[in-house]
């Protein structure tokens, strides 16, 4: 750790709205600031649904919650009044407390307002592709060439005296006293054994939130119908996801298997991840909750690439597309084809479960 650059209790906002992925990346940075810096007072603005899983982390001080989601519904519509009501409220929010310290983790032109609507006297930004943060900014975190998002996003704390060499990778989520043995209630009567090294516990998560991560729920059930049947696999997902479920198990010709998606929250969700002991999964929140839990994981990548983004933590284990366009990092396909995750085979995946499950 360099020279300490931060008062006595400073008082440290960090804006880190959303998604679910990158809001638990954004752990790594903060409990990395706290661990080395235990004094400080640090208050987290973020955004439902990503905030049920700060609710608990001891690394956090104060959380505050401010609904994006209306914001962004308006800005979509043009909706000036709208948006007008809503940064008054994150506004009247943040002008509650008072900051010594603002760490905008997010780079948006909207996490940018919002850091300057908290009246911090040092604002320090970091280096990322979208336009016009810097406009709200006292001061901008070193640019680096290594592109994982974790290590970018430690960069805002260089202006404060730690560097690349003080970091210690790993997310936190910690869970209520009260989803103690929720797994096992849970599965009570669904015919699901835990802890059971006869018949281990396979959780599938299909669905990601960019169409083009999605690898297609057939390829899904031939993966998995070729496993021995003392394997357990569960399926989980949001109720929207289902439809996709029930494809993959057309694909797997009678091979048993339950759907649990819609079942649960995020924690209980998490509190399930716990006890499991694989998934098998996209580049997609779930993948992050398990990392933050201790599951192990093989994940399927596409357009994205986990040397951005993947776990940097030891038992996470990636199956990169072999096409000629992986990771061009799109959200939508220009070839309209998703043929990076096409290009994926059912039966490098079914090798890779058979290993990871019997190693």
């Amino acid at each position: 750790m360099n020279e300490q650059k931060l008062p006595h209790g400073a008082r440290i906002l960090v804006v880190r709205l959303s998604a679910i992925g990158d809001v638990l990346h954004s752990t790594a940075v903060v409990h990395n600031l706290k661990r080395l810096v235990p004094d400080c007072h640090v208050t987290w603005l973020v955004s439902p649904p990503a905030s049920i899983l700060l609710e608990n982390n001891p690394d956090i001080d104060r959380l505050l919650v401010w609904d994006r989601r209306t914001f962004d519904k308006a800005a979509a519509h043009l909706d000036l009044c709208t948006i007008r009501q809503t940064l008054r409220e994150a506004k009247a929010l943040l002008h509650q407390y008072e900051f010594d310290i603002a760490l905008d983790i997010q780079g948006l032109f909207l996490s940018g307002i919002l850091a300057r609507m908290s009246r911090a006297p040092r604002r320090i930004g970091i280096h990322e592709r979208h336009e016009g943060n810097f406009l709200f900014m006292t001061e901008m975190a070193p640019d680096i060439s290594d592109c994982h998002k974790i290590r970018r996003y430690m960069t805002a704390l260089a202006p404060l005296g730690i560097g690349p060499e003080d970091f210690m990778p790993g997310l936190v989520l910690k869970l209520p006293d009260t989803y103690e043995g929720f797994a096992e209630r849970f599965f009570a009567d669904k015919d699901v054994t835990l802890h059971d090294p006869q018949q281990p516990l396979l959780l599938v998560n299909t669905r990601t939130t960019w169409p083009d991560k999605n690898w297609p729920p057939e390829f899904f059930g031939r993966a998995l119908t070729n496993l021995p049947e003392n394997i357990q696999i569960v399926f989980t997902g949001a109720p929207s996801d289902q439809v996709y479920i029930e494809r993959a198990q057309q694909e797997m010709e009678g091979r048993a298997s339950l759907s649990i998606a819609g079942q649960t929250s995020l924690l209980e969700l998490a509190a399930i991840f716990r006890e499991s002991d694989l998934l098998l999964t996209g580049d997609t929140g779930p993948l992050y909750i398990a990392e933050a839990v201790g599951l192990p994981t093989l994940s399927l990548w596409g357009p994205t690439h986990p040397g951005i983004y993947g776990p940097l933590t030891k038992g996470h284990h990636f199956i990169l597309s072999p096409h000629e366009c992986t990771a061009c990092c799109k959200t939508k396909c220009r070839h309209k084809s998703n043929a990076c995750m096409n290009a994926i085979k059912p039966g490098t995946v079914t090798k890779a479960l058979l290993e990871l499950l019997y190693h």
